[in-house]
């Protein structure tokens, strides 16, 4: 059973932010090598932390505002998958 292709407009945008993230991380990853310390290293991972959540959000704000409104407007997937999935993505 082949998955369904669901890209929404957000996507690039939260696909950019995360590689921006990645770079950070790397970035974490050296100043740990370089033995930085251990303030430096706590503020650049609630940087990359928040980066991360901030993807996470938008991703899910931008999955209520499509999917729940084409499935409200009768389009799309049967309302109780849909209800299903919003209860399954708003866990995170």
């Amino acid at each position: 059973m082949k998955a369904e292709t669901d890209i929404h407009e957000s996507h690039p945008d939260i696909v950019k932010r995360l590689k921006r993230a990645e770079g950070h991380i790397r970035r974490v990853i050296s100043m740990f090598e370089e033995g930085r310390p251990c303030l430096d290293l706590a503020q650049q991972l609630h940087a990359v932390e928040k980066a991360i959540a901030e993807a996470k959000r938008q991703l899910i704000h931008d999955h209520v505002d499509q999917c729940l409104d084409v499935a409200a407007n009768g389009r799309g997937k049967p309302t109780r998958a849909v209800v299903s999935e919003f209860k399954a993505i708003s866990r995170y």
